[in-house]
């Protein structure tokens, strides 16, 4: 399978949220947008 500039990118953004995760300024809220995000990130990527 090869990689392409879409995977590139979901990894990127991937990263990008998880990175604010860690922003200790995040309401619950935001997390739980956060965390669905990235979750459905990773179903895309199939991780």
């Amino acid at each position: 399978m090869a990689y392409t500039c879409s995977d590139y990118r979901l990894e990127m953004i991937l990263l990008g949220l998880t990175r604010r995760l860690t922003e200790e300024s995040l309401s619950e809220e935001e997390k739980k947008q956060l965390l669905e995000e990235i979750h459905r990130i990773e179903i895309v990527m199939g991780l």
